[in-house]
């Protein structure tokens, strides 16, 4: 007995591509919540980088020009309060850089005290940009801490006493020495006479700053 079947109803029909139409729409959903949410994560770094103080000499390079000088300026106040022994205010009025700033980038160079104020620690490892002589001339490294700094700043004024008097006696106590960069890779400091005297005599020694920017 041949029994005929009746047609499906439309109901039974549509039911069906609806729920996958609801199932592929709550993936979607939830896939676009996911990438929403990567985003915000990977962000997250970004965002705490361009707050971080720069460590190599690329992230300083990578740095806009303004921060730059900004930062140029927090290493000279710093290193005013270290060498005249000031306060963080009467350095940051001289530098022409506020307070909140210099706390802002330099707070590892600076220790706060019980009443509030900071003062500067007695060496920091803040990354300097500065200049170095080479047989080939005068070239800029990046450098992390004061102290390395101190040694360059000692290697310089007995360079240009040499140039000035003569007297090599002053140099002769960095023979064999070197400047360890941010990398960690040494530099060495030129104490050969014939070179400097020709780097001496072409000019290329004669500026005040150990700095290769001036803050």
């Amino acid at each position: 007995m041949h029994v005929k079947r009746s047609a499906p109803s439309r109901k039974e029909t549509t039911s069906k591509p609806k729920r996958d139409h609801l199932k592929s729409s709550t993936k979607t959903t939830k896939s676009a919540n996911k990438s929403q949410a990567k985003a915000k994560i990977s962000s997250k770094p970004q965002a705490k980088a361009k707050l971080r103080a720069p460590r190599t000499e690329a992230q300083y390079t990578a740095k806009p020009e303004k921060f730059k000088e900004t930062w140029d300026h927090v290493l000279a106040a710093i290193s005013k309060m270290r060498r005249e022994k000031i306060s963080l205010t009467q350095a940051s009025r001289d530098i022409g850089i506020s307070p909140r700033t210099v706390t802002k980038w330099g707070k590892s160079a600076l220790r706060k005290r019980p009443n509030g104020k900071y003062a500067v620690k007695a060496s920091d490892s803040l990354l300097r940009i500065v200049l170095i002589p080479t047989p080939e001339g005068t070239r800029e490294i990046a450098v992390r801490g004061s102290k390395q700094v101190t040694m360059l700043a000692e290697y310089w004024n007995a360079l240009h006493r040499y140039l000035q008097t003569g007297n090599t006696e002053k140099l002769k106590q960095f023979e064999g020495k070197s400047i360890a960069d941010a990398n960690g890779v040494d530099v060495p400091l030129l104490t050969d006479l014939a070179a400097l005297n020709r780097l001496g005599s072409a000019g290329v020694l004669s500026f005040e700053s150990l700095y290769a920017r001036t803050a």
